[in-house]
């Protein structure tokens, strides 16, 4: 398709999506609504959980994993020359990018180029150590480093650009062109991608309110909706007639941060009082979704480097007591908990509160707007929050997260957490004594991870969620919209 055409092609769509993006038998058009829509479809800027679900489908990567977090080859496979030295090799007959030009070893070369050309980007950090990229052929890529770095490949998981777009200085956040199973139709009230290989459309409902979208789900104005509900809406329409509700084990993971920094805080006895205090148990049971596990560490058991035998920290609120007093702690002691505007965030918040108190914690929470909340979290202006880590693939995270080094602006090291011991596991990848001592000390308190769903009317078939909540299943979904009409449930 010429570049004309397909703009063309945009335009129309975009008129058709100013009428509303609703589902109808005429129509090839599935519509999934979605609690956040996607911000910026470049990868190379893109952080929000909505942009990379949807960059997923929109752009291929070097390099994916398998179900236990290894890397695996994507678009190409490797082989580690040195230490310093790592030589990819395109796959043949990769797609072509939506513009139609063929991908090549260039392609990779500008996209990396120009992602460290970006002080801006947030994931230049990664690739700061790449000291030159070489294409001896069409098909090879040579990435020669300034340092050894064993899990490089895991870092190139960057969709990959067209050079000659980005060339022109193309604006990707807002037009993106890639090589992925789907392509942008239109962006305008809604975001619509077309499938490349039979023409279906996908329409991305942005509804923020959950009760919202399981009445349109119901009402047939939308065909599926993921993730994102109490379980009580998710228990609902597993009782609905003519709606399917598929849940999944997720490997997204919910914590408790803390400043390691503050007062009272300082002291592993307190922040293991605090473990303590919170029954996690009994918040999974009454008010999580099916297959919500309690977790020991950021990564899940069935990760490569998962530890298995951490033994979590069971509601013990007179432990809690005597841990807190032994401390030197007149009770109760008052904490300061923030969290977003979120309703089951804020109920969540509600929750520990309530369970807090029966260990002598006073736990008084502070919800912010997402902007402020996140801030506050980045600038470690906090006691205690609440937040969930999604799509983690790599051990590297706790040393991110953990390493004395990395507090911000350098890292994610939020809470200021600063253990010498530790940073030695970091740096020798001992992981199994690392998360070992990250479970005894608690810069973070694990909660959960997330188990995953997805609703769905009859329109929709071999459709199932994924651990960590992307979108990948729509590559291979099978859609009929003539189903809708024979449901019963289709929209009046």
């Amino acid at each position: 398709m010429r570049a004309g055409q397909w703009w063309k092609g945009a335009l129309i769509a975009t008129l058709w999506m100013l009428s509303g993006c609703q589902s109808s038998s005429s129509n090839n058009v599935l519509v999934f609504a979605v609690a956040q829509a996607p911000i910026n479809l470049d990868p190379r800027y893109a952080t929000d959980a909505a942009s990379e679900r949807a960059n997923r489908l929109l752009y291929q990567r070097l390099v994916e994993f398998d179900s236990a977090s290894h890397e695996v080859a994507g678009l190409s496979d490797w082989q580690q020359i040195d230490a310093r030295h790592y030589r990819f090799h395109l796959k043949p007959q990769a797609a072509p990018f939506h513009h139609g030009q063929p991908l090549t070893a260039q392609d990779v070369k500008a996209t990396y180029d120009s992602l460290l050309a970006l002080p801006d980007s947030p994931h230049v950090a990664e690739f700061k150590h790449i000291q030159r990229i070489d294409t001896p052929d069409a098909r090879t890529i040579d990435f020669t480093l300034n340092r050894p770095d064993s899990h490089f490949p895991a870092r190139l998981i960057i969709g990959i650009l067209p050079a000659d777009l980005v060339a022109a200085g193309h604006d990707f956040t807002h037009q993106p062109v890639g090589n992925g199973p789907f392509r942008l139709n239109a962006w305008s009230r809604s975001l619509v991608l077309t499938r490349v290989r039979d023409g279906l459309q996908v329409c991305f409902n942005e509804v923020k309110d959950p009760n919202v979208r399981v009445l349109k789900l119901k009402r047939g104005e939308a065909d599926l909706i993921q993730g994102d509900l109490p379980p009580e809406l998710v228990s609902y329409l597993q009782a609905q007639p003519g709606l399917m509700v598929q849940t999944a084990a997720g490997a997204n993971y919910s914590y408790l941060g803390i400043n390691t920094q503050a007062d009272y805080l300082r002291d592993s006895k307190v922040r293991q009082a605090i473990a303590y205090a919170i029954d996690t148990d009994a918040i999974i049971r009454k008010v999580m979704v099916p297959h919500t596990r309690s977790a020991n560490a950021i990564l899940p058991p069935e990760h490569y480097a998962g530890n298995r035998d951490l033994q979590p920290y069971r509601y013990q609120p007179a432990l809690s007591r005597q841990l807190l007093q032994s401390a030197g702690i007149k009770l109760p002691l008052t904490l300061i908990y923030k969290t977003s505007t979120d309703a089951q965030r804020v109920r969540l918040a509600t929750i520990l509160q309530a369970q807090m108190r029966e260990a002598g914690i006073d736990l008084h929470i502070k919800s912010l707007d997402w902007g402020t909340f996140f801030s506050d979290v980045q600038q470690g202006n906090f006691q205690l929050y609440g937040l969930t880590w999604v799509g983690i693939k790599t051990p590297e995270i706790y040393t991110k997260v953990f390493a004395s080094a990395n507090v911000p602006p350098v890292g994610v090291n939020r809470g200021r957490y600063r253990d010498s011991e530790l940073d030695r596991l970091l740096a020798a990848e001992d992981w199994m004594a690392a998360t070992r001592r990250i479970h005894s000390r608690l810069p973070y308190i694990p909660l959960w991870y997330e188990g995953q769903f997805a609703a769905y009317r009859p329109s929709i078939q071999t459709y199932a969620p994924m651990p960590d909540g992307n979108w990948d299943g729509l590559s291979n979904v099978v859609f009929k919209a003539s189903a809708r009409q024979t449901s019963g449930l289709s929209a009046q």
